[in-house]
């Protein structure tokens, strides 16, 4: 799940004190949004994945990949599975999740699939809503939209994405933005609003139809206190910004309102977790995604590097001390002491859920990953449907 920045002061609801997503679940018990723990996982788990391509294969190979642990996913019980926008980042192939998530729609069949998240900044509200109308219409009932305020990448490209003008768009704008947003999805712009003869379709204008919850993600204070003041759901992206998580879900909880999508707060976090057979082999293939970061966050993005090439890097002091702090904010290891790892998380942050993305060079690694955490907290063990 993507930044969306940070922003002091507070914020305000929809313009007529309504709480965005309440098409969805109007009994208050967070239909479709509460998941199940399963096994002796803590807390439902779900996948946040970047579609990430390492050197040597493609963004076919890793679309091919992505496929492949959403049916493990469905087929072990983990709750949901949603796709991060990137952009300009050679090592991600997630610049269009509704693209993507459609063609997961294809090919499951009980998972829920969800943005983490569409940088609503980068898009009109309206194509938003008839992007993820759509996903509703082709997987009904299975379809979440997180947004974030960020734009997903460096503020180059995001000038290229908005167009002349909106660069310089203020955090303020991000609540109207979301306010026009839920607008479209229930058809319900006020008579006399410039939008009232503007439909979103797929949409309520065809008649009664489900649409998908709304979820603020974030990794600063500013959408804690907006999903808790509208009674969302929250997505924290403790995965790379581990220091603001507590603070970020005491603020939701403490701002939190109940709505008609939600009678008590619902907070999930993302986390960085890779299992293998031995501690060796999880290092190895986790250190290709922190040797991936540090290229990133100098300036350098590129393919995400094989083992080898992590391997023998040659580190000034102050990029391992970089590299050794992304690390430590990852849980890896074998299955037991990564279910050991994510219990105390869960413990320590009183998440909801825990929604684990596993940054490496190998697809297989890290679908195997997902398989052997699965087996670790004694969740089903159902086969994947054929195609």
């Amino acid at each position: 799940m993507s930044d969306t920045g940070d922003a002091s002061g507070g914020v305000n609801g929809l313009p007529d004190g309504r709480t965005g997503g309440a098409r969805e679940d109007r009994t208050g018990t967070g239909g479709g949004i509460r998941g199940t723990a399963l096994g002796r996982a803590p807390v439902p788990l779900s996948v946040l994945d970047l579609v990430t391509v390492g050197a040597g294969s493609t963004a076919y190979d890793s679309l091919r990949t992505s496929v492949a642990i959403s049916r493990l996913a469905e087929s072990r019980g983990y709750h949901r599975h949603w796709v991060a926008e990137h952009h300009s980042m050679p090592g991600v192939a997630s610049s269009s999740p509704a693209v993507i998530l459609a063609h997961l729609a294809a090919h499951t069949s009980r998972i829920r699939l969800g943005s983490g998240g569409v940088m609503l900044p980068n898009h009109a509200p309206l194509a938003v809503a008839e992007q993820f109308g759509t996903l509703e219409a082709l997987a009904p009932g299975r379809i979440d939209l997180g947004l974030g305020r960020a734009p997903g990448t460096d503020g180059r490209t995001a000038a290229a994405l908005r167009g002349p003008g909106r660069l310089e768009e203020g955090a303020d704008d991000f609540p109207r933005r979301l306010a026009e947003l839920t607008r479209f999805l229930d058809d319900d712009f006020p008579d006399g609003h410039p939008y009232a003869r503007v439909h979103a379709v797929p949409g309520p204008v065809q008649g009664p139809v489900g649409r998908p919850p709304l979820w603020l993600l974030g990794s600063s204070g500013f959408s804690a206190r907006l999903a808790g003041e509208l009674g969302l759901p929250f997505a924290y992206a403790h995965h790379f910004s581990a220091a603001g998580t507590l603070p970020a879900l005491d603020l939701y909880r403490e701002s939190f309102r109940p709505s008609a999508v939600l009678d008590a707060p619902y907070a999930v976090i993302g986390v960085s977790a890779l299992a293998a057979d031995t501690d060796e082999e999880a290092r190895a293939q986790v250190l290709t995604g922190a040797l991936s970061m540090l290229r990133l966050r100098t300036g350098r993005p590129g393919l995400v590097p094989t083992p080898e090439e992590a391997a023998a890097y040659p580190y000034t002091p102050l990029e391992r001390e970089f590299v050794d702090g992304w690390l430590a904010n990852i849980v890896h290891g074998t299955p037991d002491a990564v279910a050991d790892g994510l219990d105390g998380l869960a413990k320590r942050t009183g998440a909801d859920e825990l929604m684990l993305t596993a940054n490496a060079h190998s697809g297989a690694a890290r679908l195997r990953s997902y398989g052997l955490i699965a087996d670790a907290y004694g969740m089903p063990t159902a086969v994947p449907e054929a195609d």
